[in-house]
């Protein structure tokens, strides 16, 4: 099929300049390499496409009929490539992203709120999953993911945040039980499991000050795979959660979540933003990039977040 769009090409290059030597000089290849391009689609098409003669060509009427396609497949050919650098360049065609639903609803959202409203020939869709979205097979442009670390050569990962993992309670929930003041004493407690990272009842606590670590394994009666459901049964005094400060940081500020053991921290995970890799990204991808990162660098920072190097 290639050859015969090619070949095409030719026999519509050989009738606007009226000759095979014009056609070779204009497409850069040899007059006999145009004659036997020619012949080739003759012979495919059991057709004669030109007159030939010592002094010029002219179009048979098979000839002109399949000049007319020729011209309208180049023009399609032509618009095909201005489309395609059109989606490149500009700020249009459709933008697909892919987060959680906490993370898509109370940050993408947000970061790209003012963007979007700036750029409305941009069509946006926000795939949610708490399980992490294949990029192929779901057409995503970018995956906001969390993780200790991706490393993976089909794509291109640009870490935005490093995201401290805390431990949460509602103040009702722990002035009516067991005070909390070390790790040990959690054992007494029911941990609110969110289930989407792995060994999510293990929990491995290094202190701020001192040099002391502690590992503990924790039971669970309630989980949930949903950060928003986590959340909602420690605002309801159903245990202590393990959650991100990323998705708790309001409550803790209103007072309706207070955190359990500040002065020992839980590993923290990174906030990455993950492409797939591409010579030439979209300007879209880059742009979109560009605001959830200016996003991210102006939250709080500090004790809670830094940015990832």
């Amino acid at each position: 099929m290639l050859d015969q769009l090619r070949a095409m090409g030719v026999f519509a290059c050989v009738v606007e300049k009226s000759s095979f030597s014009g056609a070779a000089r204009e497409l850069g290849i040899t007059t006999s390499a145009v004659s036997q391009q020619i012949r080739s689609l003759e012979h495919e098409m059991e057709v004669t496409l030109l007159h030939r003669s010592t002094r010029k060509l002219s179009l048979t009427e098979a000839g002109q009929a399949f000049f007319y396609s020729c011209q309208e497949m180049l023009a399609a050919a032509e618009r095909g490539k201005v489309r395609i650098n059109e989606l490149r360049d500009d700020l249009i065609g459709e933008l697909r992203i892919s987060a959680t639903p906490e993370l898509a609803a109370q940050h993408a959202v947000p970061a790209l709120s003012h963007w979007m409203q700036a750029h409305r020939g941009l069509a946006v869709h926000f795939e949610t999953d708490n399980d992490n979205i294949d990029l192929i097979d779901g057409r995503i442009d970018i995956a906001l993911r969390v993780a200790t670390e991706i490393d993976d050569t089909q794509f291109c990962v640009q870490p935005l945040l490093r995201a401290e993992q805390i431990l949460v309670a509602s103040p009702s929930y722990l002035n009516q039980n067991n005070p909390v003041s070390r790790p040990e004493d959690l054992q007494q407690h029911d941990l609110l499991l969110v289930n989407t990272f792995k060994n999510q009842h293990e929990l491995n606590f290094t202190h701020v000050s001192k040099a002391e670590q502690l590992n503990l394994s924790m039971h669970n009666r309630l989980s949930s795979n949903s950060a928003a459901v986590a959340r909602a049964l420690c605002l309801h005094g159903h245990g202590i959660a393990r959650v991100f400060y990323l998705d708790v940081q309001k409550d803790l500020v209103s007072g309706a979540l207070v955190e359990v053991l500040p002065e020992w921290k839980l590993p923290p995970l990174n906030l990455y933003a993950v492409t797939l890799k591409h010579e030439q990204s979209p300007m879209k991808v880059d742009r979109c990039l560009d605001a959830l990162k200016q996003y991210f660098c102006q939250m709080a920072a500090g004790r809670v977040y830094q940015e990832a190097s």
